[in-house]
């Protein structure tokens, strides 16, 4: 799996929100000012030519639809991250968010609940 631009991961972010639609669809979820049509249009392009998402042909428009879930990109690239900046330790990446104050006790015990009831 190929590494979005943050661009491409923006639209991609828009893509899983709303399922299968046209550039157009994308354009309305952004704010003004909106980038271009073209410029939305290249950048989909590019997201089908890694093959984030696939296209169905209506006349001389095209619908999109993503190929890989929300959850596999996700998956795959935080575990890129633990493994190049946090020595491939997700306690050591927890402790980094702990120590700089970014989560709070009660998330770690959320944290903790979580983890003991998927050993259930």
């Amino acid at each position: 799996m190929e590494k979005l631009t943050m661009q491409e991961e923006d639209v991609m972010r828009l893509i899983w929100q709303i399922g299968p639609c046209f550039v157009k669809d994308i354009l309305a979820k952004y704010d003004d000012p909106k980038p271009p049509y073209t410029t939305l249009a290249s950048i989909v392009k590019n997201l089908e030519r890694k093959k984030y998402v696939k296209n169905k042909r209506y006349g001389n428009t095209y619908e999109y639809t993503p190929l890989i879930p929300e959850s596999e990109y996700k998956r795959t690239f935080m575990s890129g991250v633990v493994r190049n900046y946090f020595e491939n330790s997700y306690k050591e990446m927890v402790s980094f968010f702990a120590k700089d104050q970014k989560i709070s006790a009660d998330d770690l015990k959320d944290i903790i609940d979580l983890i003991e009831k998927g050993k259930e």
